[in-house]
């Protein structure tokens, strides 16, 4: 069985879009939520969904090898970000190389780096008028958005789009294919 371990900080819709499609899955199940803020709404989300659940600060992540711990109990085979806003520290990038992933909610290069998250990155596309958007799942490293692209999938971005309307249509496209990718990835000889 391949353990995933997904951080989260927010609502956590692409958490639990992960832990249905993951649920009756032979191979590959979600091994816990981990989270950075205790008010987070994923976290409901995860008891309602009877997955394990580890809330942390920034000195039990940066300056302890707590959660690196849980992560290697755990058996984590592959760690997903899903809306979690924090770089990973270097002890968990070491022991995870090419093993940690995240969703970005814009075609990299653009619209990335340190703040584009969330609605501001669909407000800066539809400024920019861009004819089109998506998201892209990339490898994570030390810095924002830098790791290599592992899928992006596309979207048109109409004139009428608003900040709101393009987040609906990213949303559809992280819930379809962010699940299908993370198996791809897990079913791949190199994880084994």
């Amino acid at each position: 069985m391949k353990n995933i371990a997904i951080f989260a900080s927010g609502s956590g819709t692409n958490a639990e879009t992960i832990i249905k499609f993951f649920d009756k899955h032979k191979n590959i199940s979600v091994s816990r939520i981990f989270c950075n803020k205790e008010t987070a709404y994923v976290l409901t989300r995860a008891r309602n969904l009877t997955i394990p659940t580890l809330v942390f600060n920034r000195k039990m992540f940066y300056d302890s090898d707590i959660i690196l711990d849980q992560l290697k109990k755990d058996k984590t085979d592959l760690i997903v970000l899903a809306g979690f806003l924090w770089l990973v520290p270097d002890n968990i990038l070491k022991n995870y190389k090419n093993r940690i992933i995240n969703i970005h909610p814009a075609l990299l290069p653009k619209y990335g780096g340190k703040g584009m998250y969330g609605s501001k990155v669909h407000e800066a596309v539809v400024n920019a008028k861009e004819k089109e958007s998506g998201i892209t799942i990339h490898f994570v490293n030390k810095t924002y958005d830098d790791g290599k692209i592992v899928f992006q999938g596309k979207c048109i971005v109409e004139q009428s789009d608003t900040p709101d309307s393009l987040a609906a249509k990213i949303h559809k496209l992280e819930h379809k294919h962010y699940p299908q990718v993370i198996e791809e990835i897990l079913m791949e000889e190199s994880l084994e």
